[in-house]
């Protein structure tokens, strides 16, 4: 099936690809069956937690340094909030604009090709727009496992010292 994807395939590679990354550092993925709380999937690291909403794009809008997604303000207040046991994150994953292309098979090998990026959205500002705010996503905070481990070191960080907001 060539070109587009539709919202529930760009969910599941999503997932899939934290899934992959997760599992490479070690840690565990709760998937949630409802986005109540604006979050799809939380990873643990034994006690500590990161919740995470994902969202997907094949046309990413890039800016200097990174890419730019515009998250609706209802989701952003819920993953910013201080009031919650896990930070919450945005993860953008990129994907090519041809669905084929998003995952190759050969014999000894599965190939995603995708690339995601991070923001640790807990206790930023009020967004100052009423329907959506641009959230930057820098290149320099690729989501890998080793980025899985800074978001729990934040994680610890934020729960020993009782701290609302993340710099």
């Amino acid at each position: 099936m060539a070109g587009g994807a539709t919202s529930w395939q760009k969910e599941q590679i999503s997932r899939a690809y934290v899934h992959a990354i997760a599992s490479q550092g070690g840690y565990t993925v709760g998937d949630w069956n409802v986005d109540k709380d604006g979050v799809d999937v939380t990873l643990r690291d034994g006690g500590l937690m990161v919740d995470i909403q994902l969202k997907c794009t094949q046309s990413p809008r890039t800016v200097r340094g990174g890419y730019s997604f515009d998250l609706d303000i209802e989701t952003y207040n819920k993953l910013r909030s201080t009031e919650r046991s896990a930070p919450g994150h945005l993860v953008l994953l990129v994907v090519p604009p041809n669905l084929e292309l998003w995952v190759t098979q050969h014999q000894d090998s599965v190939v995603l090709a995708c690339h995601g990026y991070w923001a640790c959205l807990h206790g930023r500002e009020a967004a100052n727009r009423s329907a959506t705010t641009a959230i930057s996503l820098s290149q320099e905070q690729q989501l890998t496992a080793k980025s899985m481990r800074s978001m729990f070191d934040m994680a610890r960080s934020i729960l020993l010292s009782g701290s609302t907001a993340v710099n």
